[in-house]
């Protein structure tokens, strides 16, 4: 930090002239040699921010195996040789997009889980925050539907199928407290309870629109209501036989 004092005739001087040698980052503006090698490296931090989104979205819309380098450049407006400068292979670039995803929301969902509430409060939860995910991982959930079994094969990737048995452990775990508790019916299968729900709420991202009349927490309110009100009015037995019968 520089200190500022006055001299004999008045004149402001500077203790560390060294830290307020001219910045070639800002063109002779007097600043400190760290800052200009800060500035520099959030300019670097949303370089690559804008290329994983760039790349994710490439991966998406075309899958991740047919999209190429140079098509990740191009969208990006670099060479493909700039490219490298930043990620070694395109695997790196699926492996930031999908490990950001996958951190966040088991975060989201440990959090979930560890607050207050019985069962069907924290199923609620966990539902709001899978539908709440549509918006700013829509990319990476429409790659692991479509390149799953593909990455899995190579070895970087094996968090994915730990990933996806901590969030079903998680799910499962919470239907089956409420099973105990007398919260959900005991004749219902947690885990395939939890696929259906879980892939209820994956298919959203091919048809859901950020930019629609309703938001993720509107489509996380339906849901529950049609989950946990149903849809009929009675019992499923009880309902009357169709006419002409």
């Amino acid at each position: 930090m520089n200190t500022r004092s006055r001299d004999a005739s008045g004149a402001s001087t500077t203790d560390d002239a060294t830290d307020d040698a001219t910045s070639p980052v800002t063109g002779g503006a007097p600043r400190g040699r760290g800052r200009g090698r800060r500035s520099s490296s959030a300019a670097a931090s949303e370089r690559r921010g804008n290329l994983v989104r760039l790349a994710a979205d490439l991966f998406a819309r075309k899958g991740f195996q047919a999209t190429t380098v140079r098509e990740i450049a191009d969208e990006a407006g670099i060479l493909s040789g700039s490219l490298y400068h930043h990620f070694d292979s395109k695997e790196s670039i699926v492996d930031e997009v999908l490990s950001s995803y996958l951190e966040d929301l088991l975060g989201r969902y440990r959090a979930a889980v560890e607050a207050d509430g019985g069962p069907r409060e924290v199923l609620s939860r966990l539902i709001q925050e899978a539908y709440r995910s549509l918006e700013p991982h829509r990319a990476a959930i429409t790659v692991v539907q479509n390149d799953w079994n593909y990455l899995q094969q190579f070895p970087r990737f094996g968090y994915l199928a730990e990933a996806e048995g901590e969030i079903q452990d998680i799910w499962v775990g919470v239907i089956g407290d409420g099973q105990r508790e007398g919260v959900f019916r005991h004749d219902i299968d947690p885990k395939l309870t939890y696929r259906m729900i879980r892939d209820t709420i994956w298919v959203a991202v091919r048809w859901y629109r950020p930019e629609g009349t309703l938001g993720t927490a509107e489509l996380a309110e339906h849901f529950m209501t049609v989950l946990f009100d149903g849809i009929s009015v009675g019992r499923r037995d009880s309902q009357p036989a169709p006419a002409g019968g």
